[in-house]
């Protein structure tokens, strides 16, 4: 199995839109969350994250320009009890919702699709991380571009090896009706502290088009989390 470093993958695509990374430090100590976004058109750039009780949210910069909120003001993540979900949209509450109900995250995603945005049909990429830093992938997505059939892929890893994670993003290349993320996601070495882990991911991603950056580490002992949050806005 090829792993490369994070930093070298997103430094080689312009536009992998939106982005989730969940591994383990070098240390085999804490887990590793990163979500990012992008964007090409005005309302999409014109997004920040922001802290909330539970995770974080997306919210307009300047709400004058807001034109559709329906597929860009979201929450990428929330905490349920001792769970950390992270998605690129809307089923971060379904997950959630399905939890408190006793459900598993299946279960939960298999109410839900791609998303409405003809012709792209962007990809729903979500992630669940447990308390002993196991985690899930998942990807919902059109297969090969038609919206007849919704395609649904689930990845699991128990046991992930330190200062490793895997990779999953909506767009496999940047193109003007760019292609689903085709695959099994990434495996990339995960370096540094929480801090210096979004320091260098931030300077990777294009500088034209990336958005807002959210890096969460989690100590397996004590549950502990340190987060760093990235704003092209500030």
């Amino acid at each position: 199995m090829q792993i490369q470093k994070l930093e070298q993958h997103l430094a080689a695509h312009t536009y992998p839109g939106r982005g989730i990374v969940l591994g383990r430090s070098a240390d085999g100590r804490k887990a590793v969350i990163v979500y990012f976004i992008m964007g090409r058109s005005e309302n999409s750039r014109n997004r920040v994250f922001e802290l909330t009780d539970d995770g974080i949210r997306t919210r307009a910069f300047d709400e004058s320009k807001m034109v559709d909120p329906s597929l860009v003001i979201y929450h990428p993540v929330r905490v349920v009890g001792d769970v950390t979900v992270v998605t690129n949209g809307d089923q971060t509450d379904t997950i959630r919702d399905g939890l408190l109900a006793g459900k598993s995250y299946i279960e939960a995603l298999r109410t839900r699709c791609f998303e409405p945005d003809p012709p792209i049909y962007t990809p729903r990429i979500s992630g669940v991380v447990a308390r002993d830093g196991s985690y899930v992938l998942s990807i919902l997505k059109s297969l090969d571009g038609d919206p007849a059939c919704n395609a649904r892929y689930f990845y699991e890893y128990d046991n992930p090896q330190p200062g490793m994670g895997h990779f999953i993003h909506t767009y496999q290349e940047n193109q003007p009706t760019p292609p689903s993320f085709a695959g099994e996601p990434r495996a990339v070495a995960l370096e540094g502290d929480a801090q210096a882990l979004a320091e260098s991911v931030w300077q990777s991603l294009n500088a034209d088009n990336k958005v807002s950056l959210f890096v969460r580490t989690i100590d397996l002992e004590t549950g502990a989390a340190e987060t760093v949050i990235k704003n092209k806005h500030q």
